[in-house]
């Protein structure tokens, strides 16, 4: 089998590469379609599991309490099975996808796939609160990566097939591709880097299509029309992003809660199920609250049914709040419990239950120009997300695709409501859900400028090759006395020459210290952080501030784990320093062809006075003027190209290039400490050949 998928990869290699931008495009395809089959599988495999639990329950003569069983037992199967196989799949998923861009390198382990569709068809399918869409995200994320390492694709490029994975996952789930495009950019890779959009757009519409091909329209959300007929409706759209705000700050302060809850660890499986518990109790009263809650929201966009259903009126906005905050609560119980669910999609739930609520609270005010609660519905879709992921820009395209808006009539309150959401949430949480995962872990990603200098020196032109290393089988005192001579606080651990590891003084101390019976591979921190030579030293700088290290592996660009150096804090120095010689190579560069480019600029040749300050100095010693540069110097009959090594004499002919202002200069600093005589004779032979007459001073004549 092994064989046959090389020769698969080596013949699609073969067919593929002729035009290496056409590979690329072709491969962004193909992830876009894996992405759309397995969105449509994890749909699949989530309603089979929730018809499982249904039929239970009726061949037990109905009842909505079997939801205190199947909730409780969907949350612990779903966190034994990530236990067991791939402990990353727990939680949304979208943190995770961050974290492997900017941090492993967009390296993400091809199991992660389809132990996420188990586990979140678990999650889901038993009742616990939670959406397709941060799991989905994750699936994609790492299909493209699987593809990407697949053909052997170099670090950047894996990124953007990581990256395409993660768009192609919303655009898959929700149908919406351009929405897809825009998380992509915004939330998984934080910026908009053109080399990256191409992969992204083709995987996100290829995965749209896909997925709808499959299971149909049944993942759009149906809403009116609506509009903004008075200007005084925006005074409702303020409030609800005051709200919204609120709502998402709920949302954020409870998952820090639960999500940094010490005992969690104490309760090992018993968490799931006790979280789980909490869930149905929830949802024995609102059942609404249950799973992804999709239906829910479809009705109440419609304004009537759901709100029969519900048994609210134009009095009972309350229980629409209600169900707001069960949601709030009962998503972050399920999303921290150890199972696998997002929190995109009850977001989406919150807001619009919070929008049809204040609706029909505000909807009998006539001075409010007449609000309605479906557009304020539509329009808390978008602030919640705003406010809970700080990504307007997809918020305001997600709710356009998703709902089937067939005009720009909201466009206004949308944008202003998602604005203020942003910037109100922003103001006392700084941190977005995902980046809030991440820092529980210990991993703090901070934006950096767009231009960095460190852009433009690569780890494999400063790491070096370390004087040891580690093996799995050492014991600690042989390798704590190998540290010791070559004075290292830490050594790479190799397999067969394949990174496996890292091992540290703190990692030995932790273990029982140099005297205890173990060996490097009971000790050591396995499947550690690696960058590859091709890495820009600012990118592996983020990795090791992220996770607050010293060192990393640097392994083969193939993909292997082959260890070729390691990259430290100090290379970090050379770099920089290299790179500030680079850019001041360059900024040389430029200012010589400024100095061609300028229209008066010319050959000149002058006299070195004697007495002058460049008689008897070095060139570097001199401080020549801007706008000139050196190109020989005469001596007697011997020419001289001149270095900043070279001494000036007297009567030496100097040959320079430079404009009319900087030869004028040139004049004056050399005539600087001569005697009068010699000044006047130098300038005198100076604008004389200028005027025309030839001669070796001539400001004309070439070299």
């Amino acid at each position: 089998m092994k064989e046959m998928g090389e020769r698969l990869r080596t013949r699609a290699v073969g067919v593929l590469t002729d035009r290496e931008t056409t590979t690329f495009l072709v491969l962004s395809a193909v992830v876009g379609l894996g992405v759309g089959v397995g969105a449509a599988a994890l749909v699949t495999v989530i309603d089979l599991i929730a018809s499982g639990f249904r039929r239970v329950e009726e061949s037990f003569g109905g009842g909505q309490w079997l939801v205190f069983v199947a909730v409780p037992l969907g949350l612990y199967l779903a966190w034994r099975l990530a236990k067991r196989f791939a402990p990353e799949v727990e939680g949304d998923g979208v943190p995770e996808a961050i974290a492997a861009l900017a941090i492993h390198g967009g390296t993400i382990r091809g199991r992660v796939a389809p132990i996420k569709i188990v586990a979140t068809a678990l999650t889901l399918g038993g009742g616990g609160s939670g959406g397709r869409e941060g799991p989905i995200v994750q699936i994609g994320s790492s299909i493209g990566s699987v593809v990407a390492r697949f053909f052997h694709l170099g670090e950047d490029q894996i990124k953007s097939l990581v990256a395409a994975g993660a768009a192609a996952g919303i655009g898959a789930s929700f149908n919406a591709p351009i929405a897809g495009m825009l998380f992509a950019l915004e939330v998984i890779i934080g910026s908009f880097a053109v080399r990256h959009v191409s992969a992204i757009v083709i995987a996100s519409v290829v995965a749209a299509i896909t997925s709808r091909s499959i299971v149909g329209e049944g993942l759009t959300i149906q809403a009116g029309s609506y509009e903004l007929g008075d200007p005084r409706q925006l005074i409702g759209y303020l409030v609800l992003s005051l709200l919204a705000a609120l709502a998402g700050l709920a949302v954020l302060r409870m998952m820090d809660w639960l999500g940094g809850w010490q005992r969690g660890r104490e309760l090992g499986g018993w968490r799931p199920v006790l979280f789980g518990l909490v869930v149905a109790g929830i949802g024995f009263f609102a059942p609404e609250i249950l799973g992804t809650g999709q239906n829910f929201v479809s009705e109440l966009l419609g304004q009537s049914e759901a709100f029969e259903r519900a048994g609210v009126g134009g009095n009972d906005w309350w229980a629409l709040a209600l169900l707001a905050g069960a949601k709030v609560v009962a998503t972050c119980f399920t999303t921290t419990s150890g199972a696998a669910g997002g929190a995109f999609f009850p977001c989406l739930f919150i807001g619009a239950t919070l929008g049809a609520s204040l609706g029909e609270l505000l909807a009998p005010i006539d001075a409010l120009g007449g609000l309605r609660p479906g557009g304020l519905a539509v329009v808390g879709m978008a602030t919640v997300i705003a406010a809970v992921a700080r990504a307007p820009l997809t918020a305001i395209m997600l709710v356009f695709e998703i709902t089937g808006a067939r005009d720009y009539g909201l466009i206004l309150p949308l944008m202003l409501g998602t604005t203020m959401a942003t910037f109100l949430a922003d103001r006392f949480h700084p941190d977005s859900l995902y980046l809030s995962v991440l820092r529980r872990r210990g991993i703090s990603l901070v934006p950096h400028s767009e231009i960095d200098l460190l852009d433009t020196v690569n780890v494999g032109d400063v790491m070096h090759r370390p004087h040891a290393v580690a093996r799995l089988h050492q014991m600690l005192s042989e390798v704590e006395s190998t540290m010791s001579r070559f004075r290292y606080n830490g050594l790479v651990v190799l397999d067969a020459n394949k990174v496996v590891g890292m091992i540290t003084v703190a990692d030995i101390a932790r273990a029982g210290g140099a005297g205890a019976a173990a060996t490097v591979e009971q000790a050591m921190i396995p499947r550690p952080v690696t960058v590859t030579p091709s890495t820009p030293v600012s990118a592996a700088l983020e990795r090791m501030a992220a996770l607050g290290i010293g060192r990393l592996p640097v392994v083969a660009e193939d993909g292997s784990g082959t260890f070729v150096g390691l990259f430290r804090r100090e290379e970090a120095v050379r770099a920089y320093h290299r790179a500030l010689s680079q850019r001041t190579e360059r900024e040389l560069v430029r200012r010589r062809l400024e100095q061609r480019t300028d229209p008066g600029a010319g050959y000149f040749d002058f006299r070195v006075p004697p007495g002058s300050i460049a008689d008897g100095k070095l060139v570097r010693e001199v401080a020549w003027p801007e706008g000139s540069t050196l190109v020989s110097v005469t001596r007697s009959r011997e020419l001289i190209v001149p270095t900043g090594g070279t001494t000036l004499l007297a009567d030496d002919v100097v040959t320079a290039f430079g404009t009319p202002a900087s030869r004028s200069e040139m004049i004056e600093r050399l005539n600087a400490g001569a005697s009068e005589a010699t000044a006047e004779i130098l300038v005198d032979e100076i604008e004389g050949e200028a005027g025309g007459s030839g001669g070796t001073n001539s400001a004309t004549t070439p070299p």
